[in-house]
């Protein structure tokens, strides 16, 4: 793999669409596993029944190109991660955006909004490093710490953030109208 990984200005949303997030749902972490998660251990999750699918992008207004819709994209720096002239992966990156609920108007904070890697070369690494990216431009930045936010459903990214020094700080139950059973998970890094 010939990756390379660099910021993009301006965002093209369907270009940054072209790599799919969605995933499937095999293991959930309980509230017994969330608990395990809030006191910074590892946690097993519980194997479903019945696995489905899960894509971000099909919820309303969660699509890359609603972005520019619902949101000043001003304060969001975007990163794409290619192999040769294909594009495998990105990052979104949320800094000092007085709109955006997670970050709560404060500027000393990054928030990591979206991150994605085509499925055929997930856990390759490049998660890994456009994460590293995003972490080393909110640092060069000001930023004090970076948030990213998942759901009890999406456990390997929950591995993927505790993994990389992210410690897991709420979970939320009832955050979603639309999706009554999931639990938001907000994470945490010090820079």
């Amino acid at each position: 793999m010939n990756l390379t990984i660099f910021e993009e200005s301006p965002f093209r949303p369907a270009e940054y669409a072209q790599v799919p997030i969605g995933f499937t749902v095999t293991e959930v972490f309980d509230d017994a596993a969330i608990a395990t998660l809030l006191s910074g251990t590892r946690a097993m999750p519980t194997a479903l029944a019945k696995p489905y699918w899960k894509d971000y992008d099909r919820y309303r207004d969660s699509h890359p190109t609603d972005w520019p819709k619902r949101f000043d994209l001003s304060h969001w720096t975007s990163f794409a991660a290619y192999d040769g002239s294909r594009r495998v992966g990105g990052a979104v990156l949320i800094l000092g955006d007085p709109d955006v609920d997670l970050l709560r108007g404060r500027t000393d904070c990054g928030l990591l909004w979206d991150l994605r890697v085509a499925p055929d070369v997930r856990g390759k690494g490049i998660g890994t490093d456009l994460l590293e990216a995003v972490v080393r431009k909110a640092a060069r930045s000001g930023a004090h710490e970076i948030w990213v936010e998942t759901q009890q459903v999406n456990v390997p990214a929950c591995r993927f953030y505790q993994r990389h020094g992210f410690r897991l700080e709420r979970a939320i139950h009832g955050a979603y109208a639309e999706l009554p059973s999931e639990v938001e998970l907000l994470w945490h890094r010090s820079l």
